[in-house]
């Protein structure tokens, strides 16, 4: 142990973990976070286990972390660049098992390489051969002069040669198999203006809107604040015992003016989003495996899915955790125009959610549950634009808070409490009198190209210019086409039904037990302006 640990102190993390043994890289990814960590505190107490990491390796970003800008995720980065990639999996407190998959991509990428060579220099000696067995064939079938002979040895060449490129093309599909695997286990790079933490107390405020409308502390004359399921209940809009009675817990039924108050939330939500420019679709609710590994809940998060017992397009089916999965996948394995970019779509969906980790959290009403309303943004981006794009996605769903008059904030997600997609994302918190607390009602996340690449999304670049040709001065036939690149992929909730519901039943309560109808939703509201007990 002594010995690793002054041979990860001295050397470059690259040099560590292109290291020739096996198991000195295992020993690395399972030392590595200590180790760099009590560095780092002897150099400098306040920084990062990352931090140190980077500064080993250079190349640095603000952060800390070696800088992913210009870069992708792909085998070969994985296998080409392993310091830059178990720094951003260090970031996002990647578990060991996953790291190490990192890793052998690298030992598995080098073998294939191997591999690739064997079969095509077995495939050259076999063409080889059969060349100058046809020569001797044509030169009297080779029945003379011991030609025959020596057919007969050539032919025994190309028979071992086509074993030969057989069994190298069997070993490297199963090393494809066994990269794909270790692959789709690793998250997104980090986009280089993700803050570094362990958790969400380490997510940045960004800003603050509507700060003066919170009701902190207690109402007038001592007045406590209701829950919104005791508001709901008042006006007979939640029926708890009747949902549990269906389906069991963490479902829920609406009634009446409540039931009213969340479609008016749904119309306000697209009516919004169609005037930003979004298509409105209508979408399945059902969908294929290959369909959720293209957006990235597959194969990592199959616990929190509703799997059913049939199937789609012969794969496994689920419902969807989210709108984003049909919207984002809508044009997979296709080629787009970059000048039908970006596509800006919007849907209205129940999302359907086991999370199986969850049972005890944020249970009461309609805070965390199986099935819940949402209207998703999603955006299909060329890279150049996607980060623009992003911001003004994050803008649309913070004007939906502002007309409702809903105190909220903007945090900007840390490394450790990012999405398995995303390599940057915003969360829009509204503040919950109840609680006295902000709670998530929106999350905006630019994936980049990640998951693009995951399902095969691409669009071919303007062409460009077709000069005349300098000597001749005519126009080629064929003019040049565009090169062909990933789009890049952004989402968001454009807000989530539920929590937009219980938060105008919370924000908007009188002392009386009384609920006022936001402005923004009275036109939907048939004429109702107060929900009374």
């Amino acid at each position: 142990m002594r010995v690793l640990v002054a041979t990860m102190l001295t050397l470059p993390a690259a040099a560590l973990l292109r290291a020739g043994s096996p198991t000195l890289r295992r020993a690395c990814v399972r030392h590595l976070p200590s180790v760099r960590a009590a560095a780092t505190e002897a150099a400098s107490p306040d920084a990062s286990s990352s931090t140190a990491a980077a500064a080993a390796s250079g190349g640095t970003s603000s952060s800390g972390r070696l800088s992913s800008a210009g870069k992708s995720l792909d085998l070969r980065l994985v296998a080409e660049e392993p310091a830059l990639v178990q720094a951003h999996l260090l970031d996002r407190q990647a578990s060991e098992e996953v790291r190490a998959a990192a890793l052998e991509i690298g030992d598995l990428f080098a073998q294939r390489a191997g591999l690739v060579q064997e079969g095509d220099a077995a495939r050259a000696d076999r063409k080889r051969l059969s060349g100058e067995i046809g020569k001797l064939m044509k030169g009297g079938g080779g029945k003379e002069g011991g030609e025959e002979e020596k057919v007969a040895a050539l032919k025994a060449q190309v028979e071992e040669a086509s074993q030969i490129a057989d069994a190298a093309d069997a070993k490297l599909a199963e090393i494809d198999g066994q990269c794909s695997e270790r692959f789709s286990a690793l998250p997104n790079l980090l986009d280089d203006a993700v803050p570094p933490g362990k958790g969400e107390e380490q997510n940045e405020l960004v800003s603050e809107w509507g700060t003066d409308r919170r009701k902190v502390g207690a109402g007038p004359e001592g007045y406590e604040w209701k829950w919104h399921d005791e508001l709901a209940a008042s006006f007979g809009g939640y029926l708890a015992e009747e949902a549990a009675k269906l389906s069991g817990a963490r479902f829920s039924v609406l009634a009446g003016p409540v039931a009213r108050l969340e479609r008016a939330l749904v119309q306000f939500f697209l009516d919004s989003a169609s005037e930003k420019g979004y298509t409105e679709m209508a979408v399945p609710y059902l969908v294929g495996r290959s369909v959720l590994e293209g957006t990235g809940q597959l194969p990592k998060f199959e616990e929190d899915l509703f799997k059913v017992g049939h199937s789609v397009n012969g794969e496994d089916a689920f419902l969807i955790p989210t709108a984003e999965v049909p919207l984002t996948n809508l044009y997979r394995g296709e080629i787009l125009d970059e000048q039908a970019l970006p596509l800006r779509l919007c849907a209205a969906t129940p999302c359907f959610r086991a999370e199986a980790g969850s049972y005890g959290r944020d249970v009461r009403g309609l805070m965390r549950q199986h099935q819940f309303g949402k209207v998703e943004m999603v955006k299909i981006t060329t890279p150049e634009t996607s980060r623009a794009e992003h911001e003004a996605l994050t803008t649309h769903a913070e004007e939906l808070l502002q007309a409702l008059e809903l105190p909220y904030r903007k945090m900007k997600l840390c490394s450790g409490d990012l999405g398995f997609s995303a390599q940057l994302c915003y969360d829009l918190e509204v503040w919950l009198p109840a609680q006295q607390a902000y709670r998530e009602i929106s999350s905006c996340s630019n994936c980049g190209d990640f998951q693009a690449r995951r399902m095969g999304l691409r669009y071919r670049a303007k062409p460009e210019a077709n000069p005349p040709d300098a000597k001749t001065g005519t126009k080629r036939a064929k003019p040049p086409k565009g090169k062909v690149g990933f789009c890049h992929t952004i989402n968001g909730s454009g807000l989530a039904v539920g929590r937009a519901l219980l938060a105008v039943l919370e924000n908007y309560q009188r002392p009386d037990g009384s609920v006022e109808v936001p402005q923004v939703l009275k036109p939907y509201m048939g004429g109702l302006e107060v929900l009374k007990p």
